[in-house]
């Protein structure tokens, strides 16, 4: 897949099959949509391309707001796009100056001039343009009057998926793992670096990988216990994970580690991702080291069965 940050880099496409939106996590209803732009490519021996923005439009727009969680870094995305099937995709810096183009001129100045569209596609609720005021029909409008055509994806078949980004991060919020996977297609990640931690888990037989989180803005799933596997230079190891505040270390604070199950070595920073795949219970605080080691043990148990599919 060809990679594109600026439209003054663009080739001339063959008969461009366009889509564009935010992608966050690629999910099962995004594939709806990508999945059709693949197919029309081949139908009109064309190109497929993707439109994305970063960073995302609501970091630039509502700056003092931190609530946005992502799915899916801009490295992320642009593999998972890679593994849809697409031959080109175009990351626009997102600016302010950017979110002033009216519908009008976003449909004349990228889509007509830049990329040279041939067929758009998009879902039943897309929009576009200053203050999200271009819909479907405008859409149509330009189209007719520019010269290219316009798709658009039903909105029963989306619902049929029932999937939106919204319903991936309430369902990682809620410690609905097995739920979020189901949507996005794959398990949920969180990927970054292993750096140094208390190194108490080495005292009672479990030492942990601190994980540090590459992106500030990726969505980190809510505090607790977890069965996951770990991705780490090539390998991938059964696991449990807890993230949270560590109740049961003083002065310890927030973290996201992991203890491999066999596994023996140096991670220290070392590129790692966790992989979700079951919720396992809460944090909790405990009388003794004791009593943590025998609950990391039946943490271990379970973790174990959760994972005994892979």
């Amino acid at each position: 897949m060809r990679v594109y940050q600026s439209l003054s880099d663009l080739p001339q496409f063959r008969n461009p099959m366009l889509t564009q939106g935010t992608f966050d996590g690629v999910h099962t209803g995004h594939r709806i949509i990508l999945d059709r732009v693949r197919a029309l490519a081949a139908q009109h021996d064309g190109e497929s391309v993707v439109l994305t923005f970063f960073p995302h439009p609501r970091l630039v727009l509502y700056p003092h707001d931190e609530s946005l969680k992502l799915l899916s870094t801009l490295p992320e995305k642009i593999s998972l796009l890679e593994e849809a099937g697409m031959d080109n995709l175009i990351v626009l810096p997102f600016t302010e100056h950017f979110s002033q183009l009216s519908p009008e001129a976003f449909a004349r100045s990228i889509l007509h001039d830049a990329i040279g569209v041939h067929t758009m596609v998009v879902g039943h609720d897309h929009r576009f343009g200053l203050g999200r005021e271009g819909d479907f029909h405008a859409l149509e409008g330009f189209a007719r009057q520019l010269g290219f055509h316009v798709e658009e994806i039903p909105a029963q078949l989306v619902n049929e998926v029932a999937v939106s980004s919204t319903k991936i991060r309430k369902a990682l919020a809620e410690r609905h793992i097995e739920e979020a996977n189901r949507l996005l297609g794959r398990p949920y990640n969180v990927g970054g670096h292993i750096v140094h931690g208390m190194k108490l888990g080495r005292q009672i037989g479990y030492p942990t990988a601190n994980l540090q989180p590459d992106e500030p803005y990726k969505l980190i799933p809510a505090h607790g216990v977890y069965a996951v596997t770990v991705l780490v230079q090539g390998e991938r190891y059964k696991a449990m994970a807890n993230i949270g505040l560590n109740p049961a270390v003083p002065g310890k604070g927030f973290s996201i580690e992991a203890h491999l199950f066999d596994f023996s070595g140096n991670l220290y920073e070392i590129a790692a991702s966790f992989e979700f795949h079951a919720f396992l219970r809460e944090e909790k605080k405990f009388d003794s080291l004791d009593a943590l080691k025998e609950q990391l043990h039946e943490d271990r148990k379970k973790a174990l069965e959760a994972l005994a599919h892979l």
